[in-house]
Order: structure tokens, then sequence, then C-alpha cells
């Protein structure tokens, strides 16, 4: 049971450091550092220079910058754009270094993991922040920054302390991200073919026509009546005002 709980807990934060870092890198490795540095974790040794007071200084003013840059709307999909490679390499690199940084079959699968997250997480990141950037006012980019923050530490620490309940969120967190991507992408699609038609003079298409309103029913015809028949009589060759009456 031992060896199934340690390698559940290396499952957990193989998989927090490659999702965390396609949203934030600098965040998760000062994140590590910092805990590692104030004695609450205990970082493997290809990780341990994180702990070192130099790095973590380093690495903080890092995550600070990125707090900044990430709620200005348009500054912030710029910086995504720009660091998102790098935070694929950070998380594959961060994964692997935790499954021992070796070069047998499970370090590799720790980085292919941690790479394809990270390399999910950026993307789906990308395209949500485009998305909301069409929006006029700052406060979503804001509300979204700090979202991203807070599940960037939470889903660390929900690794260290619950592998188990991390790894059923991070189920949810992936049908989720793939309902946002795709509505994300065709919110972005629509908008760019817009401008495409803004700036090419092409006219917009016109609305497509409403549907005429279904026809009132025709009433049905009165019947003839057979009273008219025998009462509309004319005499054939004779005077219509005589009386035929003898």
């Amino acid at each position: 049971m031992h060896g199934a709980d340690t390698l559940l807990q290396l499952v957990a934060l193989v998989t927090v450091l490659g999702w965390a870092s396609g949203l934030r890198a600098s965040l998760v490795v000062f994140a590590l550092g910092a805990s590692a540095l104030a004695g609450w974790i205990s970082l493997p040794a290809p990780l341990a220079w994180l702990g070192s007071p130099l790095v973590v200084g380093i690495t903080s003013l890092l995550a600070f910058i990125g707090f900044l840059a990430d709620k200005i709307p348009g500054v912030d999909s710029l910086s995504d754009f720009v660091a998102a490679p790098l935070r694929v390499v950070t998380g594959a690199l961060l994964a692997a270094a935790m499954a021992g940084g070796s070069h047998d079959l499970g370090a590799t699968l720790a980085l292919s993991s941690g790479g394809l997250l990270a390399a999910a997480a950026a993307l789906t990141k990308l395209a949500a922040r485009a998305a909301i950037n069409t929006s006029p006012e700052p406060f979503s980019n804001i509300g979204a920054s700090l979202a991203e923050e807070i599940a960037v530490l939470g889903s660390i620490w929900l690794a260290l302390s619950h592998p188990l309940l991390w790894c059923i969120a991070l189920a949810a967190l992936l049908l989720a991200m793939g309902w946002l991507l795709r509505v994300s992408l065709r919110h972005v699609r629509t908008l760019l073919s817009r401008l495409v038609r803004v700036f090419s003079g092409r006219a917009e298409p016109p609305p497509a026509p409403a549907s005429p309103p279904p026809a009132a029913p025709v009433p049905p015809a009165p019947a003839h009546s057979r009273i008219a028949d025998i009462t509309d009589v004319r005499v054939v060759g004779g005077d219509a005002s005589t009386d035929s009456r003898p």
C-alpha cells in the first residue's frame, strides 16, 4: 500500500507541475522554491536548487512581473504567446525532474505527460484570453488572471495534500478545457472573419430572411342550398309575370 501511495503521489506531482506550468510557469517555479526554502516540502535532488534564496528571489520577481502583465488587456495575450513555448518546456522538465530526472521509462513518460499537459493548458489559455480581450472592460481580464493564480496554487496544494482528489479534479479540468477551447476558438474565428471583411471593404452578409407567417386557413365554402334551386323557377316561353295557376 505504501508503494501505491508513493506512485499516486508521484503521478499527482508530475501532472500538476505540467498542467500548472502551462498557465503560469514562473509562479509554479516560485511556489516550489519558496515552499522548499520555508521547509514545507522536500524537493527531489534534480530540483533542490530551486530552494536557494537567490533562485527564489529571481523567480519571485518574474512571478510579480507576470502577475502585473497578466491583468492588462492585450499585454496578457502577447505575453502568453511569447511565453507559451517556455511554459511547455518548463512543464516537461519539471515533471521529468520530479520523476527522478533519469533516462528510464518513468522519466520519459513524465516528460511527455508534463509537456502535453502544459501545451494543453497554454493553448486553452491563449484561446480563452483572446476571446476575453474582445470585451471592452478590463475586469474580465483581472478576474480570469486571479482565477488562474488561485488555480495554480490550489492545484499544487491539492496534489501535495490529496493526490487522489487532484487526479479526479484533473480529469474534470481536461473536460472543461476541451469545452472552453472549442467555444473560445469559435468566438475568435467569428471575430477574425469580421475584421477581414472590414479591412477588405466587403459588406456584411445580409441577415437570413425571416420565414413568412403561416397562411390563415381558408374557411370552407357554405353548403349549396337546395331550397334556392326549388324557388328559382322560370317559365319558358311564357310571361314571367303571368300567374300560371288555373
